[in-house]
C-alpha cells in the first residue's frame, strides 16, 4: 500500500467509526486515539516495550 492508499485508507476508517455517532462521541473518541497514538510514540522513543 503506498502512501496515498494509506491516507484514503485512514480516512475512510474515520469516517466508517463516526457513522451515526454523535459530536461528542466523535471527540471522545479522537482524544482516545491520539492518546493512543502518543503513548504508543513514547513507548517507541524510550523502548520500554519489554524487549
Amino acid at each position: 500500500m503506498n502512501s496515498c492508499e494509506f491516507v484514503t485508507f485512514i480516512s475512510g476508517l474515520a469516517c466508517a467509526i463516526a457513522k451515526g455517532r454523535s459530536q461528542d462521541e466523535i471527540n471522545i473518541l479522537a482524544a482516545i486515539f491520539t492518546q493512543l497514538g502518543d503513548t504508543l510514540a513514547t513507548i517507541s522513543t524510550l523502548d520500554c516495550s519489554g524487549k
